[in-house]
């Protein structure tokens, strides 16, 4: 392993402008050739652009058993860098960047493996995992590529810890519909859309607390965001909206979730449903842990307590394929000002992957 061919990689990631939104990138970016010119001739290549931003990547080597899945979008800049955002800066023990951690990191340390080892090896790099609407891994697992393969990686920051559990997200947009009208009117404790609002999230938020385990377990994480509705305080509401989100714990179902918060609409209220963005915990529903705990214990690889972001793997998990989430650099140095992973991690996670490929391909 080079530290330097690691960094030239990660340079040359950070400098493509892959922020999302606005998302502005296709099957022929710059990043996209880059890797394809890194990985070499020995690598059959395909590439999907879904159009909007969205493309999905796939190099493969001989016939791996694993396939590692990386994104290459990111948050946005933002503002106070100490440096260009694009620039990688090393100091101190430190790369940073935007996307350095979040996960272009990882991303370097898979080109620098690929060019370094002649073992099977697959890679699928996406760019629209950054905030709801993503397709690139779905529209992949529609392929029947997948198949071939008997463990997914997906190589988000977990400071070089197999994780194999994590919360679900489901966002939903609620609208009520009321009756509007003078605020005089006694049929405002009924038609007022607002107040069957407020009756929904009272019942909403108690049955999510019923479902604690232990005293100090937070259940189902639940949480309404933003509420809007009526016109003025002696009118009765017409209508009323509130964008609410869950985080579901490992192995819950999202579908059986909504329909309980679904049947806490009061009797005789209207409400209509909205799912911007729904994504599976890890390991999904119906499917457990014991095939990639059984993959770590052979590779070595030491497994860290479940998380409560929300990552790709679980896409893979709902689609039937043991996943796990295995990456360089720590949570929480994603998404931040002054992005950055420590050249440490990075060798670290070279080491892990080496391992990986060279055991199991």
């Amino acid at each position: 392993m080079n530290p330097e061919t690691i960094l030239g990689h990660l340079a040359a990631l950070v400098a493509c402008d892959t922020q999302n939104p606005p998302r502005l990138i296709d099957g022929d970016s710059a990043i996209f050739r880059y890797c394809g010119d890194q990985v070499g001739a020995g690598f059959t290549i395909q590439t999907w652009d879904h159009g909007d931003g969205h493309v999905s990547w796939f190099a493969i080597r001989g016939t791996p058993r694993v396939l590692f899945n990386v994104h290459l979008d990111t948050v946005p800049d933002g503002s106070g860098w100490a440096s260009d955002p694009h620039t990688l800066a090393v100091r101190n023990g430190r790369a940073y960047g935007r996307g350095a951690c979040d996960i272009k990191g990882a991303a370097a340390v898979l080109l620098s493996l690929a060019q370094e080892t002649e073992s099977p090896l697959a890679l699928l790099f996406t760019s629209d995992e950054e905030g709801a609407g993503g397709c690139c891994v779905d529209r992949f697992l529609t392929t029947g590529l997948a198949g071939q393969f008997e463990q997914v990686i997906v190589a988000e920051p977990t400071h070089c810890e197999a994780i194999l559990e994590h919360r679900g997200f489901l966002s939903v947009k609620t609208r009520f519909q009321g009756i509007p009208g003078h605020s005089s009117e006694a049929r405002a404790l009924r038609d007022n859309a607002n107040h069957q609002m407020t009756v929904w999230a009272a019942a909403a938020l108690q049955m999510a607390a019923g479902r604690k385990e232990l005293e100090d377990d937070p259940g189902t994480c639940l949480n309404i965001g933003l509420i809007e509705g009526g016109t003025k305080s002696n009118v009765i509401a017409g209508d009323a909206f509130v964008h609410w989100s869950a985080r579901l714990r490992p192995g819950a179902c999202n579908d059986e979730f909504l329909q309980a918060m679904q049947a806490c609409v009061p009797e005789h209220s209207e409400a209509t449903w909205e799912v911007p963005f729904r994504g599976a915990p890890l390991p999904a529903a119906g499917m457990g842990t014991h095939k990639a705990s059984r993959f770590c214990d052979q590779h070595g690889l030491k497994v860290g307590e479940p998380v409560d972001f929300w990552t790709e793997a679980s896409l893979f998990s709902s689609a039937g394929l043991p996943a796990l989430v295995l990456g360089p650099g720590h949570i929480s140095q994603a998404h931040v000002t002054d992005e950055w992973v420590s050249l440490e991690q990075l060798e670290i996670a070279y080491g892990l992957y080496e391992r990986v490929v060279k055991d199991n391909g």
